[in-house]
């Protein structure tokens, strides 16, 4: 997923002299394009073993995210990109609603949810890296030595972080091709490969299992959980709806195309590897190459398994190229608005913030010793999957909070799109969405019980603790925030309430379809600057 944080939009001038960023897309995304966008930015093969181990449930759990969460948590990040159009992102949706300190936390947790999400990632590249050998046994053996992944995740990171210094050009390049020949490509080969497989009869004997879960044991739905995380990023894709020519009409059916299109391919994709490999035998890292290893050995092409987890591992090489710098291009709103040292907002003659950069990489190296502590790879895999799940669902639930709370107080405000339905429509939507990301946030505490974690208790231990640090750093980084924070030549947009003079939670008095002038946002913004430090919220 990408997760630049900031609208495309080019730079004006107004008739003072400040610079302003005006959008200049409008059209330019068609409800189809739109649909690409979010599938693209949602879909990939690395989570599909973890589902699996439910067998056909899985179908029934990507449906049920897909309802509880996808579908109510894109309509309500349209309403709010569509609304607040300034750059910012959820960086601003929050703010608008809370006050900068819950805006910068919720801009943090996504960062961090990302930090979090790299280990994972880099150890399922570490494995199917171990996969390019002969034979699968030696292949199988490597991929569960914990040094051995330890010191390809850690090489990999860095040497995609250095590529990154040179420009996101660069990065670009390499995500690009990644993403068309490490995840495009091979999820469409897997699911012709599962097609033509059952049509030869070659599927294992499958043990029967009920389409429902039994919800009676906690304990087995855990990895279910993960699936949130999975369609993860849609507040990142919302930011475009301005961009489309009637996003009131368009942008509803791009969701549902989406929707449509990421549970087929995930559930056909994870059937596929519960047809070649028992459950009981399903590891959360390896079973997705050796189910290409088993399809093409089907067909006496087995040495094509070995190339396929190559080019998997150039995949996974391709999204961390694309993550690796869009946390730093989302922090530097948080960083134009003060809060922020100044050290972390310099960029190198790229245009790079090598600063952060190096923070991010300092944070996934210590994340990733979790290999040494935790009894294998497996079972580290799984608690970041867990960690990140939680980091994000928190987030999710703070844009939730902002929504319902900016439909009080700026009931007023233009939004080119809104939820369908009214109020009751708010209250479906919203009371879906909560409840499903509460579920989601409260299993994620849960150790599974498909795959062994070693001791409960460090294992919860380890998360809420984890979890605790992560929500309280953007809390200790704001209450240390100075007046030199605030960078006078960083021109960024005021809050609303700024514009007005009024606390966040306050209603808004400006009458439908009201946009400020340039004098006073200018005004606003003069304010802020001299304020900064001073008033509770700045």
């Amino acid at each position: 997923m990408s997760k630049n944080n900031i609208s495309p939009a080019e730079p004006s001038v107004t008739k003072s002299g400040r610079k302003k960023v005006v959008s200049t897309a409008k059209g330019s995304l068609t409800m189809i394009a739109m649909a690409i966008m979010i599938i693209t930015s949602i879909l990939s093969m690395r989570g599909l073993p973890s589902e699996a181990k439910f067998g056909v449930q899985s179908v029934f759990y990507y449906i049920f995210a897909a309802v509880v969460f996808l579908l109510p948590y894109s309509l309500v990040c349209a309403e709010l990109a569509s609304t607040y159009t300034k750059s910012g992102g959820l960086y601003r949706w929050v703010s608008e609603a809370f006050g900068p300190r819950w805006g910068w936390t919720a801009m943090y947790l996504e960062w961090q949810t990302i930090i979090i999400w790299f280990p994972t990632v880099l150890m399922f590249g570490a494995v199917s890296l171990a996969f390019i050998f002969w034979p699968e046994s030696f292949d199988e053996k490597l991929a569960s030595n914990k040094v051995y992944t330890l010191i390809i995740a850690l090489a990999v990171y860095w040497l995609v972080t250095f590529n990154s210094f040179r420009g996101q050009k660069s990065a670009n390049k390499l995500s690009t091709m990644g993403g068309l020949f490490g995840t495009i490509i091979p999820g469409a080969i897997l699911l012709v490969l599962g097609v033509v497989y059952v049509c030869m009869g070659k599927t294992i004997d499958l043990t029967p299992m009920p389409f429902f879960p039994d919800f009676s044991h906690l304990s087995t739905i855990v990895l279910a959980a993960s699936i949130f995380l999975f369609y993860g990023g849609m507040e990142i894709q919302a930011v475009h709806i301005n961009d489309m020519n009637n996003p009131a009409k368009e942008y509803p059916k791009s969701v549902f195309i989406a929707i449509a299109v990421i549970v087929l391919v995930y559930a056909l994709g994870t059937l596929v590897i519960g047809l070649v490999i028992p459950t009981k035998d399903i590891n959360l890292l390896q079973s997705l190459l050796v189910s290409y290893n088993a399809l093409w050995g089907s067909f006496g092409l087995q040495w094509l398994g070995n190339v396929m987890a190559l080019v998997i591992m150039f995949g996974v090489i391709g999204q961390v190229s694309a993550l690796v710098t869009g946390p730093a291009t989302g922090l530097m709103a948080v960083a134009q608005s003060g809060y922020l040292p100044m050290s972390l907002q310099k960029v190198n003659k790229n245009g790079v913030n090598k600063s952060i950069l190096v923070i991010e990489g300092v944070f996934v190296s210590l994340l990733t010793l979790v290999l040494l502590v935790l009894p294998t790879v497996e079972s580290a895999y799984q608690i970041m999957s867990q960690m990140a799940t939680i980091i994000y669902l928190i987030m999710v639930l703070l844009i939730y909070g902002a929504f319902i709370r900016l439909r009080r107080t700026q009931p007023n405000k233009t939004r080119g799109f809104r939820v369908p339905g009214g109020k009751l429509g708010e209250v479906i939507v919203c009371g879906i969405g909560i409840l499903g990301a509460l579920l989601a946030l409260v299993l994620s505490y849960l150790p599974p019980a498909q795959i062994s974690t070693g001791s409960p208790v460090v294992y919860i231990g380890i998360i809420l603790i984890g979890v605790a640090l992560f929500v309280a750093i953007p809390l200790i980084i704001y209450s240390k925030r100075k007046p030199s924070w605030r960078n006078p030549e960083a021109h960024f947009y005021p809050f609303d309430w700024q514009i007005e003079g009024r606390e966040p939670g306050q209603v808004s008095k400006w009458t439908p379809g009201y946009e400020p002038t340039e004098d006073e946002v200018e005004a606003a913004e003069t304010g802020a600057i001299s304020k900064h430090g001073q008033h509770k919220h700045y």
